[in-house]
C-alpha cells in the first residue's frame, strides 16, 4: 500500500466510497465525477502504477480486474446495450491517479472514442 495514494486508501477502507463490488484482489466503486450515467472504477487492491505494471507484476490480479469489470457491467445492466472499459495509462492518455484502474462506463450512447 502507498499511504499517499487515494486508491490505496479506498482499497484499505480508509476513505469513504460507494462500493459496487469487491473481490479478493479488487474493489469497484462509483466515480465521484461520473462521465456517463454509469461510471464505476475497478482497482486492484495492491498498488501498481498503471495497467502495464499490474499485468507484469500480478497477472492474477490483472485478470481479476477484468472479471470484476464484467461483473459490474452485468450488475449495472450494461451488457445488453453495451459499455466501454477504459484503462488510461500515462499522462498522454489522461491518467490522473497513478494506481492501475479501469473505468466501466455505460447507460447511454458514449459517442466517439476520441474527440476530433
Amino acid at each position: 500500500m502507498n499511504d499517499k495514494c487515494v486508491f490505496c486508501r479506498i482499497a484499505a477502507g480508509e476513505l469513504p466510497t460507494t462500493l459496487v463490488h469487491e473481490s479478493r484482489h479488487t474493489v469497484a466503486f462509483r466515480d465521484l465525477t461520473p462521465q456517463a450515467p454509469t461510471h464505476v472504477l475497478v482497482i486492484p487492491k495492491g498498488h501498481h502504477r498503471d495497467v502495464t505494471a499490474l499485468a507484469a507484476a500480478d497477472p492474477v490480479a490483472a485478470s481479476e480486474v477484468l472479471a470484476t469489470a464484467a461483473a459490474v457491467a452485468e450488475a449495472e445492466g450494461l451488457t445488453t446495450d453495451g459499455f466501454r472499459l477504459i484503462f488510461n495509462t500515462g499522462r498522454y492518455a489522461g491518467q490522473e491517479v497513478f494506481h492501475a484502474h479501469a473505468h466501466v462506463l455505460g447507460g447511454a450512447p458514449l459517442g466517439p472514442m476520441l474527440s476530433r
